[in-house]
């Protein structure tokens, strides 16, 4: 839940969204869920000459698991408390 938690913190950052289809989605983020869905708004397709059916599109709903990566604005995440959760995750991931 931990990558859950840091999708969370970055709504209305933009990000990019690359898709196993290898479309790549810019636009900002408004919603994630535990599914890691992804709701995006004000987009822009990387390639348009590709993908001219995307040109009108405004927003867009993402299915989780289409999704290869995300790409996040290095200014919007701290990667100290990240790694510190991630210590603090693993350690009561041990204790179980």
């Amino acid at each position: 839940m931990l990558i859950f938690s840091v999708f969370k913190t970055l709504t209305d950052q933009e990000v990019v969204v690359e898709l196993k289809n290898d479309l790549c989605i810019t636009g900002v983020l408004k919603s994630v869920d535990q599914f890691l869905n992804i709701r995006l708004d004000a987009i822009k397709v990387m390639d348009e000459a590709r993908h001219p059916h995307m040109m009108a599109v405004k927003n867009c709903f993402i299915r989780g698991s289409v999704v290869r990566y995300v790409q996040l604005p290095a200014s919007a995440v701290d990667t100290n408390l990240l790694e510190d959760a991630t210590r603090r995750e693993a350690a009561n991931q041990s204790k179980k």
